[in-house]
């Protein structure tokens, strides 16, 4: 249990093995490793889910493999304060269908540790309708002309 003076080392390390679980993920990765991470009662939200324990994250995981190809995180920073942290990512990917080149999406994600280091909030921020929506086909053009109409 992390304590007094010793809580923002522990924290640290927390952090750090979070930090190497997103920039290593893969399914089995996140099958095998998930319980060690994230705490059985955990709040996750991204633009897209809302649910709590880790019977509702892992499909979230496991699916991202299935909606794309060769996902991967790029942490680029890391903020800690006591049992929170922040940390900024790229992610990278392949669409399936839609483009060949490889995607970005720039986010954040707003972290809480358990009394016992493991994850119990876990909220993201990123733009769908920029870093997703402007960049399918038919979807894309109507996103970018909304933000131009928005604009003027």
């Amino acid at each position: 249990m992390n304590d007094g003076t010793t809580s923002e080392l522990s924290y640290a390390t927390d952090m750090q093995r979070v930090v190497h679980f997103f920039e290593t993920l893969t399914v089995a990765s996140a099958q095998e490793q998930l319980e060690q991470v994230y705490a059985p009662d955990a709040y996750f939200k991204d633009p897209f889910n809302e649910v709590r324990g880790l019977a509702d994250i892992m499909p979230l995981f496991v699916h991202m493999f299935t909606q794309v190809e060769n996902p991967r995180f790029v942490i680029t920073s890391t903020v800690l304060q006591g049992d929170s942290a922040f940390m900024t990512w790229e992610f990278l990917f392949h669409m399936r269908r839609y483009a060949r080149e490889e995607q970005c999406i720039r986010g954040a994600t707003h972290f809480r540790f358990a009394p016992d280091g493991r994850v119990s909030y876990h909220r993201d921020y990123w733009d769908a309708a920029e870093e997703l929506y402007e960049k399918l086909p038919v979807v894309g053009s109507f996103m970018r002309l909304l933000k131009r109409i928005a604009r003027k």
